[in-house]
């Protein structure tokens, strides 16, 4: 099971890639962990805002909605993954937002929602 939801996160990321790119975000870095703090899927930059973005999938209908998944925890978690990537990467003054790409895998054509500014 653990495999296959890791092949459904990884095409999923990649849509979401394809998706951002075509809004023509700048995308530098993939899967950045913090030590074992945590993940962020996606950190882009769209125009001057550096963008730290969550990818929930979904293949079944069955599982809800993919929103629900981004708890409060979850929300504190990328928040401070996303001070970890200031740190390592000597970042100062950056102006950032958290965004979140939904993406419903459950039909023959993926169905992409992306939220901008999803939480603070």
């Amino acid at each position: 099971m653990k495999k296959n939801s890791n092949l459904i996160g990884s095409k999923a990321e990649d849509l979401a890639c394809e998706y951002i790119t075509k809004l023509g975000y700048k995308i530098v870095k993939r899967n950045f962990h913090f030590g074992r703090l945590g993940e962020i899927d996606i950190i882009a930059y769209d125009n001057d805002i550096l963008v730290f973005i969550e990818v929930k999938a979904r293949s079944k209908n069955s599982y809800g909605n993919p929103i629900d998944y981004i708890t409060p925890k979850k929300q504190a978690i990328i928040k401070k993954v996303a001070e970890g990537y200031y740190y390592v990467n000597n970042i100062q003054e950056q102006e950032a937002r958290f965004d979140v790409i939904l993406i419903d895998l459950d039909k023959s054509l993926p169905k992409i929602e992306y939220i901008k500014n999803a939480f603070l």
